[in-house]
Order: C-alpha cells, then sequence, then structure tokens
C-alpha cells in the first residue's frame, strides 16, 4: 500500500514542474550539441573523406581518439581538468562542450563513411562532364550520401539525448538530476521518479527512432 501511496504523493503538479524545468535543460543541451556538432563533424568528415594530404591523418587521429574514449572521462575533463590551464566553463557551457567533442568525432566518422559508400564511377561521371572536385562532391556525392546518412546520424542523435544525463555528474540541473531531488526527500519515492524520467525519455526517443525507422524504410 505503501508503494502505490509513494506515486500519489510523488506525481503532483510542482514535482512535475521541477522535472519538466529539468527536462527542458536537457533538451536545450542536447539540441545545442547536436547542431554543434552536427556542423563540426560535417566539416572533419568531409576533410577526411577529400584525404588531405597531413590534414586528413591528423584529423584521423584526432576522431580516433576521442571516440575510443569514455564520453564521462570527456566531461570530467571539460569540468575539473580545464579550469588547471586556465580554461573555466559554468556547468551547462562545459556540458555542451564535452557532448559536441564527442559526438563530433562519432558524426564524423558516419559522414565520411556516408561519402565513401557513392560508388567511384559517379565520381569519376561527374568529372568527366566538366565538373570540378567541390561541384561533383556538392552537386552529386553529397546528395546520395546524405539520404544514406540520415538515419544514422538521427540514431546518433539519440544517442546524445539519452548520453546527456551523464553530466549529472558534474551536477547539470537536468531531468535525472531533479530527479535526484525530489527522491532524496523520501526512500519512497525512487521507483516512482525514476518511472517518470523514464517515461519523459522514452516519449522523446521513440518519437526520434520513429523518424530514423521510417527514413530508413525510404532508402530501402
Amino acid at each position: 500500500m505503501d508503494f502505490f501511496a509513494s506515486f500519489v504523493e510523488v506525481y503532483t503538479l510542482d514535482h512535475f514542474k521541477f522535472l519538466l524545468e529539468g527536462f527542458w535543460v536537457t533538451l536545450k543541451v542536447a539540441a545545442i550539441s547536436i547542431v554543434l556538432s552536427f556542423i563540426i563533424g560535417g566539416i572533419i568528415g568531409v576533410l577526411r573523406y577529400a584525404k588531405i594530404p597531413v590534414v586528413s591523418h591528423i584529423l584521423a587521429v584526432i576522431v580516433e581518439t576521442i571516440r575510443n574514449l569514455p564520453l564521462l572521462l570527456i566531461i570530467f575533463f571539460t569540468y575539473f581538468a580545464l579550469p588547471e590551464i586556465g580554461i573555466e566553463m559554468e556547468i551547462t557551457t562545459a556540458a555542451i562542450a564535452a557532448l559536441t567533442v564527442f559526438e563530433s568525432a562519432m558524426l564524423a566518422e558516419i559522414i565520411r563513411s556516408g561519402l565513401n559508400s557513392i560508388e567511384k564511377g559517379q565520381i569519376e561521371a561527374g568529372r568527366s562532364s566538366g565538373l570540378n572536385y567541390v561541384q561533383t562532391l556538392r552537386y552529386i556525392v553529397l546528395p546520395q550520401a546524405l539520404r544514406r546518412m540520415v538515419p544514422p546520424i538521427v540514431s546518433q542523435f539519440i544517442s546524445l539525448l539519452k548520453d546527456t544525463s551523464l553530466a549529472v555528474v558534474i551536477a547539470l540541473p537536468d531531468l535525472l538530476h531533479n530527479g535526484q531531488i525530489i527522491y532524496a526527500q523520501k526512500g519512497s519515492y525512487v521507483i516512482p521518479v525514476f518511472v517518470l524520467i523514464a517515461f519523459m525519455y522514452f516519449i522523446v526517443n521513440y518519437a526520434l527512432s520513429l523518424i530514423a525507422r521510417r527514413l530508413e524504410l525510404k532508402q530501402s
């Protein structure tokens, strides 16, 4: 009986508002990180695809290094280590910076792979028709590659939204952080709070997964 009473006690308007405030922070951090990482990852992916001497190799080392590091480590480094060399950021900025760095590396690899998936014959046909390298990339390679890249990119965005919860370790006032504050009031609040948090994450991520699935079906 106490178990079900805890649900009634937790699911109040004040608690809902407090969790929604945290969820807004989660969505804001995720949205900004998505935009920045897509831009940076896109540039890096194209540069790696272009195989520019030295630059491509340097970017490959950076991308592979970041991809093989835990995101949690990058968050800790951004918030706790960078101030030691004079680079201080407030919590939200540090979370966005860490997520952007990590997701840029992931997206760069997705974009590079997508560009490499285009048949070389189409590139040769574009060049033989009088287009230069940049024009071939812009009008022939990118439009086709982008259609193939959309599903994995959307899936990566879903992962990014979930990964924002890791920023709770630096006290980012996101959904999980606010949930912790609520269930710290009473031990029996833990399950009701986590159920509600899981539902809120599920709604957004499931919507994104449906978009990814629909886009994938269009490509088949």
